[in-house]
């Protein structure tokens, strides 16, 4: 059969056309996101024109405002056409320990393949990245076998082998700190910071919104905050960015959204208070009348 087709939105992280690119597989087809996430209606069209098979990507958690895929709708359109159901959860993917906040990835369990990257809400390293399946009987095509790595009579012996449960044979031993946040922490504590982080971002939100210096793009999904000074162009809001990271007072990210460029606030330190919040509003606000 023909190798499958990537189809993802324009909402989707630059990764996954670039692991269609590594693999071999077909050129990927990106749906246009006008509303910053994926529309079922647009997917269902696509999925009726490609004559072979397909991966569909959804995401939860969009790198640029934290947007969230509607899952269930794009699992019913996949099971309509037959289509793989993968979702990128790497930013939100951990809002299913908060029952305040799990309703948002409804449709999540549909998806055949989840990733997650627990640098973000988890506060792991930037390496600690994970790939869930429904049942561990699905990663069998990873398996490998070496002599001098897993030799067949060390396995049945019970040692270890990470040939069937990474895309590297050597790698540091993140499985190892995942393991012990979650033994330390649990669900209900894991999900306690992600929504202290969560209410943080609100609260950055009202801030900017209450200032009449400042607009907000909309409420925050999960803990991203997009926004801009007021009257300020575009590339007024590139220059202030880099002056900012050249002064060493505040890292901001940038995005667009709604066809115009915005500061990025990604609040991720559950220990993060009003007051710091209250400083990056003075900074800002003093920054852009320099």
């Amino acid at each position: 059969p023909p190798p499958p087709r990537l189809i993802h939105g324009a909402n989707a992280h630059h990764s996954l056309p670039h692991a269609a690119w590594l693999l071999g597989m077909p050129e990927p087809l990106e749906i246009p996101t006008p509303t910053g996430t994926l529309d079922p209606a647009a997917l269902d069209e696509a999925l009726a024109a490609e004559p072979g098979p397909c991966l569909v990507a959804a995401t939860a958690g969009t790198t640029d405002a934290g947007l969230v895929d509607p899952l269930d709708a794009i699992a019913d359109v996949c099971a309509r056409h037959r289509a793989e159901l993968h979702v990128d959860a790497a930013y939100g993917g951990l809002l299913v320990l908060s029952p305040r906040h799990r309703d948002r990835l409804a449709g999540l369990h549909r998806a055949a393949t989840v990733t997650l990257d627990l640098h973000k809400l988890g506060w792991q390293p930037v390496a600690a990245g994970l790939l869930a399946v429904p049942a561990a009987t699905l990663l069998a095509p990873l398996a490998q076998q070496a002599d001098y790595l897993n030799a067949a009579d060390d396995t049945d012996a019970g040692l270890p082998d990470l040939l069937g449960r990474s895309l590297r044979t050597t790698r540091r031993p993140d499985v190892l700190k995942i393991a012990v946040t979650l033994r330390a922490l649990g669900r209900d504590g894991i999900a306690e910071l992600t929504d202290r982080v969560c209410a943080t971002a609100h609260e950055l939100a009202a801030l900017l919104d209450a200032h009449p210096r400042f607009e907000v793009h909309a409420t925050p999904a999960i803990s991203t905050v997009l926004f801009r000074p007021t009257g300020a162009g575009d590339d007024d809001l590139a220059a202030l960015r880099r002056r900012l990271l050249t002064d060493g007072t505040a890292v901001l990210g940038r995005a667009t959204a709604a066809g115009r460029r915005w500061l990025k606030a990604t609040v991720l330190n559950p220990h993060t208070t009003t007051k710091d919040l209250e400083a990056l509003v003075a900074l800002l606000e003093g920054s852009t009348h320099r």
